[in-house]
């Protein structure tokens, strides 16, 4: 946005995401890596990337950074395979080995290539590798490597989402637990979120019905305990934060979402809004 001056592009590059689940955890190792320091040896990491679809990389996952050290082991790490080579288990993988610099001007020390499928194999023969710097292999005729990185541990699980869980028939329990502070204000006024008006639904009663309506399709038997928090309740005005909206202690079960509202306009005409705002007792009691 300044006239006259390029300040540079930003490219974005997308490519449709395969739906791999998978996650891997790998470790790797590093011997006789290049000496970049003047002072000490190097400070290695390794920058992983994973090749896109037009040949281009792009850095999927850093290392953290090993002091002084030209044989370092690096933690254990866990990368979606995703991330690593979008499920497609043949594509390149390259990984640079850099010295860090406290400046951020990382001096490079060689780099590799791999694939999943070669990691996936595990600790074995194939799995070290030689670290090359393309300079020094063009300047020094007798050079033979920058070092060597090897993977120690590889394994690889499955990562379900919710909607996996879903698909595969979890159900769901639904519990309600409705908000009965005096803060919400006066029932009789059009300004409560408690308002009980005949011609339309209140803001709690929306609530429940747009998450509950939908919630009720995963709950094979359809009883819902609901409960309320923050009032007096009668006879003698004690103060509950987890009463059953059916005044059932013993089945606090609602059938419905229908059943729940009709439990709720029940308990607003009964119990006086009060306080404070306590949610322990009731998640307590789901837990329970």
């Amino acid at each position: 946005g300044i006239p006259g001056k390029k300040c540079g592009t930003i490219i974005f590059a997308a490519e449709e995401l395969s739906n791999c689940r998978d996650i891997a955890t790998m470790q790797f190792c590093a011997n006789k890596l290049d000496k970049k320091d003047f002072f000490g040896k190097s400070d290695p990491f390794l920058v992983f990337y994973r090749s896109n679809e037009d040949g281009t990389f792009t850095i999927c996952h850093k290392t953290e950074m090993i002091k002084n050290n030209l044989n370092p082991i690096w933690q254990p790490f866990t990368i979606p395979v995703r991330a690593l080579c979008n499920g497609d288990y043949d594509r390149t993988v390259k990984v640079d080995v850099y010295d860090w610099d406290r400046d951020g001007s990382h001096d490079f020390i060689g780099e590799f290539t791999t694939s999943y499928r070669e990691l996936s194999r595990g600790q074995n023969q194939f799995n070290v590798y030689e670290v090359l710097n393309p300079k020094k292999k063009g300047k020094k005729k007798k050079y033979i490597n920058s070092g060597t990185v090897t993977l120690l541990s590889f394994k690889a699980e499955s990562e379900y989402t919710f909607v996996d869980f879903i698909r595969g028939g979890t159900q769901l329990n639904f519990t309600v637990a409705i908000d009965f502070t005096a803060s919400n204000g006066n029932p009789s006024q059009p300004t409560s979120l408690h308002y009980m008006s005949p011609y339309q639904m209140n803001m709690y009663a929306m609530a429940l019905k747009a998450v509950g309506e939908i919630i009720q399709d995963y709950d094979s038997d359809k009883l819902f305990p609901a409960y309320g928090f923050g009032a007096k309740l009668p006879p003698d005005g004690k103060i509950s934060h987890a009463f059953p909206l059916n005044s059932n202690p013993e089945n606090p079960n609602c059938m419905g979402i229908d059943g729940v509202l009709e439990a709720y306009f029940q308990s607003l005409r009964m119990v006086q809004l009060y306080g404070p705002t306590n949610f322990a007792p009731v998640i307590s009691q789901v837990a329970r």
